[in-house]
């Protein structure tokens, strides 16, 4: 069973934008009559009837609703310094998205090697991955944003500051993250965040945190806290 996207179901009878509707007709040769299933991104899966198979334009009548399709009981949203190569800040999206995150905050930090992302593209990504890995929440992208300013919004659950400062404490996840709790992380940039930085953070609630005795890289840190949070609430 394939997924598709459309943000414009609300009435009875949609259609697909061109990319959609050429991948359902063209790429994999759906034409009148046949079932597809298709989300809005905001956690219902919908089963519909193709009623036009035009390739660019493509239309749809709503047979039927899966609501709360792949819901979970808890928000992971991870705040990262973008990577200096574009392709590992878009492999992190993407995979991070198959793992169910629920919003990535690109960061600025002093010691940031790329300030500037492609919004455009990172949304792609997550609409792409959404679909391949059969999810109805899409992942919401922020706007690039400066470390301060991101540090003292707030934030309804555990908040965490992931760094390799060994002079500061890094208390474990799995002890420090139950099951069902909103989680929110800052994963710095290859140079690690400053200690000022750091400071911040725990001024503003944030736990000193430890992915490990490993030194990973950013991406790999970002999926790393993914992984522990999307485990731990099998």
């Amino acid at each position: 069973m394939q997924l598709f996207y459309s943000n414009k179901l609300e009435a009875g009878i949609f259609t697909f934008d061109v990319n959609e509707s050429k991948h359902i007709i063209k790429v994999l040769r759906h034409r009148t009559g046949d079932t597809v299933y298709v989300t809005n991104g905001r956690g219902t899966v919908y089963e519909a009837g193709i009623i036009n198979d035009d390739p660019l334009q493509c239309r749809a009548e709503i047979r039927g609703t899966m609501p709360s399709f792949d819901k979970h009981d808890y928000y992971l949203h991870i705040a990262i310094a973008p990577t200096k190569n574009s392709d590992r800040m878009e492999w992190f999206v993407e995979k991070a998205v198959e793992l169910g995150i629920d919003e990535i905050s690109p960061l600025v930090c002093e010691h940031s090697e790329r300030r500037k992302i492609n919004k455009d593209r990172l949304q792609k990504i997550t609409v792409s991955a959404m679909k391949q890995s059969f999810k109805s929440h899409l992942a919401k992208i922020n706007d690039i944003v400066s470390f301060p300013d991101f540090v003292k919004r707030e934030f309804k659950g555990k908040k965490f500051i992931a760094h390799l400062d060994s002079e500061i404490t890094g208390n474990k996840l799995a002890v420090n993250y139950l099951k069902g709790e909103n989680a929110l992380f800052l994963i710095g940039p290859e140079g690690d965040f400053s200690r000022e930085e750091i400071d911040l953070a725990i001024r503003n609630d944030y736990l000193p945190l430890s992915l490990g005795n490993s030194r990973l890289r950013t991406e790999t840190a970002g999926l790393t806290a993914c992984c522990w949070v999307y485990f731990i609430n099998q």
